[in-house]
């Protein structure tokens, strides 16, 4: 696979490695593509110049599932670390292993890496936390809150994720609001 240019952030490059990388898990793919076009609705949140990092962040942000990718088996440090590996910019590769508040389940399972990837905290970590957010398992639409409650209730509320859930949820849920804020005081396009 050759190295992306650093300077050149192409979504439907994005999206081709996913859909390889994806391509044996199709609710994971279908799931990447959905949060793709939940962050194309969203785009309007963040700076013209970031919407295709926002674009490429959304279809990447769970390739660290893919076997490929596997290291630690934390999808999130996983997928930044095979895109550093793939000459991907670095700012994409922080917001990959970031992305929904990854640091609040990683500090839960005891993942150490995640300082290699700095957190931006920034309107484009706002808009995938809030696509990612509000996109189900399939890729359907779903509502922020019913998506927190589907996920506690997968992994179960002694689990090492309902434990990471009482900060994370109220990280996502501030992110999601202040998605909003953007979009509502965003000029029409």
């Amino acid at each position: 696979m050759p190295p992306v240019a650093v300077d050149h952030l192409v979504p439907a490059r994005a999206m081709g490695l996913a859909e390889s990388l994806l391509a044996e898990m199709p609710q994971r793919w279908s799931h990447s593509a959905g949060v793709a076009r939940r962050a194309a609705e969203l785009s309007g949140a963040v700076a013209p110049a970031d919407r295709d990092l926002l674009l490429c962040a959304a279809w990447l942000h769970d390739i660290g599932y893919a076997p490929a990718a596997r290291d630690t088996g934390f999808h999130p440090l996983d997928g930044a670390r095979f895109l550093r590996r793939h000459g991907w910019p670095e700012r994409l590769c922080a917001l990959v292993a970031h992305h929904s508040g990854a640091c609040f389940q990683a500090e839960a399972q005891g993942v150490t890496g995640m300082a290699e990837f700095p957190d931006e905290d920034s309107a484009v970590t706002d808009a995938l936390a809030a696509a990612d957010q509000t996109t189900g398992v399939c890729g359907e639409p779903a509502f922020l809150e019913d998506r927190l409650a589907e996920a506690l209730g997968r992994h179960g509320g002694l689990s090492v994720y309902a434990l990471a859930h009482t900060r994370r949820a109220p990280y996502l849920r501030a992110a999601a609001r202040r998605v909003g804020l953007r979009l509502a005081a965003a000029p029409a396009r």
